[in-house]
């Protein structure tokens, strides 16, 4: 009797996890497109990062994400950390989070949390990329793209070529965030 619930048990185990495993295997069809998607991405980041001095690379960790760092023509942010991400909602987001005094700016570590709070909302109205804050309280800077009429390339590049002028936003945030 025990051999017979034993050898039930597995089939029907078997039964249950065999689609699992082979669902997560076969690519779907917005997997695929999202892989496209990734692979332009990548191919105009190779053509344009040279011409922003920003070596863009996969990322380990995701790896619909490409990412990146810019240093140079900064004055008041040691650089810029850029992750670009395709979605799979047929979106490209850009998150550049600024780094200053050897750290991510968090909202909660500021000298003053609710008047660079508000700062944040001001430059999101005055500038086209949005400034917004991650779950732990890093801010970042961003431009999301749908891909509903297709790959933005020459959209993609305006938003790479503006990354370099974040740095005089974030030398206006300097009275918020340093100690008197």
């Amino acid at each position: 009797m025990k051999r017979i619930l034993l050898i039930s048990l597995l089939t029907m185990t078997t039964l249950v996890v065999a689609p699992a495993i082979h669902a997560q295997t076969t690519p779907s069809a917005d997997d695929s497109a999202r892989v496209k998607t990734r692979d332009q991405l990548k191919a105009l980041l190779e053509k344009v990062g040279p011409s922003i001095k920003v070596s863009f690379r996969q990322s380990d960790k995701q790896p619909f994400n490409m990412v990146g760092i810019l240093r140079e023509g900064l004055t008041n942010t040691e650089y810029f950390e850029i992750v670009i991400g395709v979605t799979n909602n047929q979106t490209i987001g850009f998150r550049i989070f600024p780094h200053y005094k050897g750290a991510y700016i968090n909202i909660d570590k500021a000298r003053n949390s609710a008047g660079l709070m508000k700062q944040l909302l001001e430059f999101s109205d005055k500038n086209f990329l949005f400034w917004g804050a991650d779950p732990t309280g890093d801010i970042f800077s961003g431009y999301t793209f749908t891909l509903e009429s297709g790959f933005p390339e020459a959209s993609i590049t305006i938003v790479l070529r503006s990354i370099a002028n974040l740095d005089d936003y974030v030398g206006k945030m300097k009275p918020n965030l340093d100690a008197p």
